[in-house]
């Protein structure tokens, strides 16, 4: 009995030094997003690995910096926008990749750095109210600003400078793949706060989350709102009379990082190989319609034709969009942000 029972403890504690040593935190943004996330990334990629993982929400990077400048590092995953991560794997907050086991060989091109793997790729798009415009709603940003063609209120972001000013260009005239040369200095930034500033009379709302655009779609406080179109897909799935246009949208990706001083590194380079294979990123979709980074995952059988034609990486609406420049967010964004801001206290 006394062997039993000894025994007994004895494979309890080398289990729990096990998971001890097998556990990893991710924090991500919460809401519906990392709902989809956990069902399709994180629950399944812990009990294939027989490990445990610990999920929490986070504000972003300012929790990274914070947490590495203090040396209380917590985190051994986050995700975060393409943007951020560029930045924050610039400024030495991040831990370098390893993509000798991370194989990003199938990923769209441009959706990994040398410091954030892609785990999705969105759009940031115009929806408008069905109840409002029907089905005739803006076919491109110069619709969204024209408000003699389409009157009525308008969401716009207030939070960030990113996604806000390339649309102003688009509404502008200016030719998609010509944004980013116009941005690449203060000029070419006034010039498109100009254009904001022509839509502010419109502007009665400045959104600050994704969990704000869905409920002004919603609660039609809003007749147009920029933002994340799967944000707009939840609003609809949940009665919101809403509709958006992938045509000029911006095409961008969520990404995973690892933090600098992560205390699971090792275990946590593991996790996100597991989580970039195609098995598991072709099942994002069903909870959230951003598509998958891993082109792999539409051969899997699990997207199915119609459900593709919706997502922003199908081959048909990539050609439509504009892909993010994150060369310019680390080049312009602080200075870009300081200029947006001074704008909307105008």
């Amino acid at each position: 009995m006394y062997r039993t029972t000894a025994l007994t403890l004895s494979l309890a504690l080398i289990a729990s030094s096990a998971l001890a040593e097998g556990s990893l935190t991710v924090a991500s943004w919460g809401g519906a997003f990392q709902n989809a996330q956990s069902k399709a990334l994180f629950e399944p990629a812990s009990a294939a690995m027989g490990i445990e993982v610990k999920q929490e929400t986070y504000g972003g990077m300012a929790d990274v910096r914070l947490q590495v400048q203090t040396g209380a590092v917590t985190f051994d995953i986050v995700a975060s926008g393409s943007g951020s991560a560029a930045r924050a794997g610039a400024e030495g907050l991040l831990e370098p990749l390893d993509y000798s086991l991370i194989d990003v060989k199938d990923f769209v091109p441009g959706t990994y750095s040398d410091y954030c793997v892609g785990g999705d790729i969105f759009s940031t798009t115009y929806a408008w109210n069905t109840a409002t415009f029907g089905d005739a709603g803006p076919q491109n940003w110069a619709d969204f600003w024209d408000t003699a063609k389409f009157p009525g209120t308008r969401a716009y972001r207030g939070n960030s400078v990113a996604g806000a000013l390339e649309p102003a260009l688009m509404a502008d005239g200016v030719a998609p793949q010509d944004v980013y040369k116009v941005l690449d200095s203060e000029e070419g930034i006034e010039r498109a706060l100009n254009k904001i500033r022509e839509l502010k009379p419109a502007i009665s709302v400045y959104w600050t989350s994704g969990a704000q655009q869905a409920q002004l779609m919603k609660d039609g406080e809003v007749d147009m709102a920029t933002g994340w179109n799967g944000r707009f897909d939840t609003a609809k799935a949940d009665g919101a009379k809403v509709a958006y246009n992938l045509n000029q949208s911006l095409l961008d990706y969520d990404c995973f990082a690892i933090p600098k001083g992560a205390p699971n590194k090792d275990l946590a380079m593991k996790f996100l190989a597991e989580i970039s294979k195609a098995e598991y990123q072709d099942d994002l979709p069903k909870y959230i319609t951003y598509g998958p980074t891993n082109m792999k995952a539409y051969e899997t059988g699990e997207i199915s034709p119609e459900l593709a034609a919706t997502l922003p990486s199908s081959p048909e609406n990539v050609a439509k969009q504009l892909p993010i420049s994150l060369e310019w967010y680390i080049k312009w964004e602080t200075r870009a942000t300081e200029m947006f801001q001074e704008m909307l206290t105008e």
